[in-house]
């Protein structure tokens, strides 16, 4: 990555408030770990309009807090010009995947890369479940699973 040059991705799943979130305070806390957060954007977004403007799930922020890492997100819908301002759009299983390519196909020049965070996956789990419906040991394998992939996702040479 070339000095100066800030890279963006925007972590979506269905509703922004179990995966993604957690997926993008994950991310978020790797880059600042390794003090490079000046050269990344980061964000989370949802395929529906379920939960805009609703805080994470308290589960999701639970799981989030016993690996001591804080999260301040507020849910919001992806938008036009997140396909035209993202260089990645990482999503978490199919039905995202497909809504997205969806979307994407009716914007000009959409310049992101759009991608499932599973494929960066070195277990080679590809799709990340939604633990919405699940219990506290979900959230965690969900962390998990965003943990190892956004470990190798930002190895990638970007």
């Amino acid at each position: 990555m070339a000095s100066g040059e800030v890279k963006s991705v925007l972590f979506v799943c269905l509703g922004n408030i179990c995966r993604s979130p957690i997926a993008e305070a994950v991310f978020r806390k790797l880059v600042t770990d390794e003090n490079i957060e000046n050269k990344w954007m980061i964000d989370s977004a949802a395929v529906s309009d379920w939960n805009v403007g609703r805080c994470p799930d308290a589960r999701a922020l639970s799981c989030l807090r016993n690996h001591g890492i804080e999260a301040a997100h507020k849910a919001r819908q992806v938008t036009k010009d997140d396909f035209l301002t993202f260089d990645y759009m990482l999503c978490m299983d199919e039905s995202n995947l497909r809504d997205l390519k969806r979307k994407s196909n009716q914007i000009k020049n959409c310049k992101a890369k759009i991608e499932l965070l599973g494929s960066y996956d070195p277990q080679k789990q590809l799709i990340i479940e939604d633990p919405y419906y699940g219990n506290d040991e979900d959230f965690e394998t969900v962390y998990q699973q965003c943990l190892r992939c956004c470990k190798e996702f930002l190895q990638q040479p970007h």
